[in-house]
């Protein structure tokens, strides 16, 4: 099963149409690679109107079948996002991008909410860095 097909099983699970922009926006975000900015996805699908494209980006966000993520200049990308709660590693050099999970954050982060109160609804958590191949080449 691709990745959008997978997608678009998740929209009909929770109740939403797979509209024809809809399906061609899944296309054309299962084809550009590990991350891709809002434009790109506007840029790849001309058809569909600019304001479809962030509906729909917003929607799969919400559903969590897409992820955020921002880049150590501030800038946003999204990824197609695996079905765990996870977080990222980006290569400051090549821009490689790695989900990772951890237990022992999610607890740490449980505990900042037992200590304050909160009710953490959300959080984000992304570790800039070199990968291991721009750490060999730079060696």
């Amino acid at each position: 099963m691709t990745t959008a097909e997978a997608i678009e099983q998740t929209l009909a699970r929770r109740g939403y149409r797979l509209t024809g922009p809809r399906r061609a926006l899944l296309e054309v975000m299962s084809g550009l690679g590990d991350h891709f900015a809002a434009d790109d996805v506007v840029n790849a699908a001309p058809a569909v109107g600019r304001a479809t494209v962030f509906r729909t980006l917003k929607l799969l966000q919400d559903l969590d079948v897409v992820c955020q993520v921002v880049l150590e200049d501030g800038a946003t990308a999204y990824r197609l996002a695996p079905d765990e709660h996870h977080h990222h590693l980006l290569c400051v050099e090549c821009s490689e991008m790695r989900d990772f999970s951890s237990d022992d954050l999610e607890a740490v982060i449980a505990e900042v909410a037992r200590r304050t109160g909160f009710t953490v609804e959300a959080h984000r958590f992304e570790v800039y860095g070199r990968c291991p191949a721009c750490q060999a080449r730079t060696s």
